[in-house]
């Protein structure tokens, strides 16, 4: 079992907190360790998460890292730490930002939990597990972003809703960066095996794409003060279970490219097999003209990022 396993968790806000406590219900590890700026906050959080586990008789213990050096040894550290994008923030500045922020995160998992897996989940996805990858140093199946299961469970939810059916029969298929340029499949999406083409018209098809697209949006613009944390918490939390009990099953995630699907020094969501090594085998599905159009926006606007990393010279020599 996974006794001795420990998942550390950089950043204890909504998205990070709701991961600890989904790993904590499951008892998927020994131990959690919380780390934020906020360690008052993290404290609580911690301390009322370890009753909630004591009250399913689940064996994990959550804890605070008061600073990194106590992120030691984690089998997989989960990453969430990062600014949202403020009003008259732009895109590039938020980058900027957060690009930062995970540089310094990396730099201390590198040293104290060398041999952890990295689940990036901070903002703008693709570039920031880029960023990563980069500033860690690790091999590329180690540093993995979140993004492909959310995407897939938010189309698998507006499939459902459109066809009053099929719940937990669903499988949606969704590729490319995490933003407005994802690259859902419908091609590759089912209800118990049949294809959705068998069951939608091709304008209901598009309109569940498009929601998709757009599915943290519509969240956003109903809590006005806040984003998603239930959908992306359980779909980090899903990869984590996957590492730690090494189920070699296939989900979308974001994974530095070298050569698959012709794209190489960029991240993108592509299907991968997860197991105890992270990305044990990215996986090449075949593509039509159109669908390999999205793609090819999608690692456009990804690569436009990191362009602005390397323009900034964020990387330094590393490059």
């Amino acid at each position: 079992m996974n006794s001795g396993k420990r998942v550390g968790i950089v950043g204890a806000g909504n998205v990070g907190a709701t991961v600890a406590y989904s790993l904590a219900m499951q008892g998927s590890c020994h131990e959690i360790i919380l780390r934020d700026n906020k360690i008052e906050i993290a404290k609580g959080k911690a301390l009322d998460m370890s009753q909630a586990a004591a009250a399913v008789r689940s064996h994990t213990i959550v804890s605070v890292a008061e600073s990194m050096e106590q992120l030691t040894d984690c089998d997989v550290v989960v990453v969430t730490a990062g600014s949202p994008r403020l009003p008259g923030m732009s895109r590039d500045d938020l980058l900027m930002i957060n690009a930062k922020i995970t540089k310094e995160v990396i730099a201390g998992i590198a040293k104290y939990s060398p041999d952890a897996i990295i689940i990036m989940v901070s903002n703008p996805l693709d570039a920031m597990t880029y960023v990563a990858l980069k500033e860690s140093g690790f091999d590329r199946g180690r540093v993995v972003g979140m993004a492909g299961i959310l995407d897939s469970s938010r189309m698998a939810s507006f499939i459902q809703e459109k066809l009053g059916y099929g719940g937990g029969q669903i499988r949606a298929s969704v590729m490319g960066g995490h933003g407005d340029d994802m690259v859902p499949l419908p091609r590759y999406s089912t209800v118990a095996g049949v294809p959705l083409s068998d069951l939608l018209s091709q304008d209901e098809i598009d309109e569940i794409v498009e929601r998709t697209r757009n599915g943290g949006a519509e969240i956003v613009a109903h809590l006005k003060n806040g984003s998603a944390y239930y959908a992306p918490a359980k779909s980090t939390s899903i990869m984590v279970e996957a590492i730690l009990k090494d189920t070699k099953q296939i989900y979308p995630c974001a994974v530095y490219l070298d050569g698959e699907y012709g794209y190489s020094d960029v991240v993108s969501g592509v299907p991968v097999m997860l197991g105890a090594n992270g990305v044990e085998k990215i996986l090449e599905v075949t593509l039509d003209e159109s669908e390999m159009k999205m793609f090819d926006s999608s690692c456009a606007s990804v690569q436009s990022l990191i362009d602005t990393l390397n323009k900034n010279n964020f990387f330094g020599d590393k490059k």
